[in-house]
């Protein structure tokens, strides 16, 4: 194996205000050698030009040291990686593996950036516009991170380390102030075309082993029973907001999300033969089929605006961003201490409407559209007085089956 020099020396020539000047390094292959900037300065007089380090022992001398050494573990853990690639690496290279700097088509932003077109592609087939925004939103953080943190543009996969992900998580969560779910909708974006990557042959060490995802307790979204009846029987003050209040429980008693709401028309209904009236769609989402009978309350309330749709929609729908601001109103004139959004309506479906009255978790998640079991638990809290109910029933059908071998007490 050739043998990789590198020493350091100084740039004498552009001094700065403070004394300082700017040291560089100098990488040798064979043949090929090539510059780069330590990034750090010194007093000329702290300098050995023999040994290329700062001499004495003061915290300037010890610090400018340290980073020189550690700049020099990094080419050499760079030249190793490189040379089981490939032969005949240069100095070029080097340089731009342990800095980071994209040098071949499979680097860590341009990766990211192929993974979200094709996600593109899918989207409306069996994606989400709403998710391919956000893999682009961070994206961009991913982009900024580098940018700040280590001045690069891009980086190749051998130089993803388990500190590159500590430092942005440090970012995400100091830096950036995000909350915890953020943060980790944000790390597991990454964490995905990590490994694709890894599953690719591009990644032979996983960057996030050892990571931790810093998690808080899922909060129940839905509202209680108590909640969803006080919502269905108040006397709001304006009539834009009984209409709010009204799409808000269509979609507390079918579980159908905004954007499919939005879209939906005659089509997606049907009647069947036992007369019960049901709403068939694909979610916008995921693609994902449902087929939803049809309770009281949505069969009143598609009569109630019927006439009233246009371009044949059943219902006059807003943006979303103004129906939550209008929610927020409307649990202020209801004295409901919640912060209420439209897609509280899906877990009010999950928990109130089907879960708490005997609706098997399996059935629910069909009724949602969803395609893990997982995901309908998130949504399904059991309340309380749906527990007691249970054990009650429990203690009735066990009721004189099991009984004590022996119950004297002992003396």
């Amino acid at each position: 194996m050739t043998e990789v020099k590198v020493n350091f020396y100084l740039k004498r020539n552009e001094e700065k205000a403070d004394g300082t000047v700017p040291v560089l390094g100098r990488i040798r292959i064979g043949k090929s050698m090539v510059q780069f900037s330590a990034k750090v300065s010194i007093p000329v007089s702290l300098w050995d030009t023999k040994s290329g380090r700062a001499t004495g022992k003061s915290k300037t001398a010890l610090s400018i040291n340290a980073s020189l050494n550690k700049i020099c573990v990094a080419i050499h853990s760079a030249y190793r990686d490189l040379s089981v690639k490939k032969e005949n690496v240069s100095a070029g290279e080097v340089k731009n593996a342990f800095q980071g700097i994209a040098s071949e088509q499979d680097t860590l932003v341009k990766y990211y950036e192929a993974h979200n077109q094709s996600f593109l592609k899918n989207v409306g087939v069996n994606r989400c516009m709403e998710t391919y925004k956000r893999y682009g939103i961070s994206l961009n953080h991913l982009k900024r991170f580098m940018r700040k943190k280590y001045n690069v543009s891009d980086m190749s996969f051998q130089a993803l380390t388990p500190s590159f992900v500590a430092d942005y998580d440090y970012y995400l969560r100091v830096e950036l102030r995000f909350a915890p779910q953020t943060i980790v909708n944000t790390i597991c974006q990454l964490r995905r075309i990590i490994k694709i990557a890894i599953n690719n042959g591009l990644l032979r060490n996983d960057p996030f082993l050892g990571y931790e995802y810093i998690t808080q307790p899922i909060v129940p979204k839905s509202l209680t029973a108590a909640e969803l009846q006080t919502l269905i029987k108040v006397k709001l003050s304006r009539q834009n907001l009984n209409f709010i209040r009204d799409m808000f429980l269509f979609s507390s008693f079918t579980g159908i999300a905004f954007s499919d709401m939005r879209n939906l028309t005659e089509k997606n209904l049907s009647t069947a033969e036992d007369g019960i009236r049901w709403v068939h769609l694909r979610r916008k989402k995921t693609g994902a089929p449902c087929h939803i009978p049809l309770l009281e309350i949505p069969i009143q309330l598609i009569e109630k605006y019927r006439r009233l749709a246009k371009d044949g929609k059943l219902f006059p729908m807003i943006s979303c961003s103004k129906t939550n601001i209008y929610l927020k109103r409307i649990a202020s004139e209801c004295s409901i201490n919640k912060r209420i959004t439209f897609h509280m309506a899906r877990h009010c479906y999950a928990s109130v409407v089907t879960l708490s009255q005997g609706v098997p978790l399996e059935t629910v998640g069909e009724l949602l559209g969803h395609t893990d079991w997982r995901a309908t638990r998130i949504y399904a809290q059991v309340n309380n007085e749906k527990i007691d109910e249970d054990m009650k029933l429990l203690n009735k059908r066990l009721s004189g089956k099991f009984h004590l071998a022996n119950s004297n007490v002992p003396s």
